[in-house]
């Protein structure tokens, strides 16, 4: 799989800044087809950092209504990336 199929997009939050300032964690939505060991690839050769490990988790899509009309939002997979102390990813910084 292409190293921009892999990482979606990044994901910043309040609660993803945090763990970045403090632990030096990263998020992100990935494929759903992708596993921990592809990842860590892209992530290393995508921003050129070390990682020292890949968490996964698989968000459920949530149902949502609008007046009669049920709707289902789409699963999706998220994963927090654990950098090597000194390593920052630039893109993040100033957000």
């Amino acid at each position: 799989m292409e190293l921009y199929r892999i990482i979606k997009k990044a994901l910043i939050t309040e609660k993803t800044t945090i763990a970045r300032d403090e632990a030096n964690k990263y998020c992100f939505a990935v494929d759903r087809r992708a596993n921990k060991i592809e990842i860590g690839v892209a992530v290393e050769k995508l921003f050129k950092v070390k990682v020292i490990d890949v968490a996964v988790m698989n968000v459920p899509g949530k149902k949502k209504r609008i007046g009669r009309i049920v709707g289902e939002k789409p699963t999706w997979k998220k994963a927090v990336v654990t950098l090597a102390p000194g390593s920052r990813i630039e893109i993040f910084e100033g957000v």
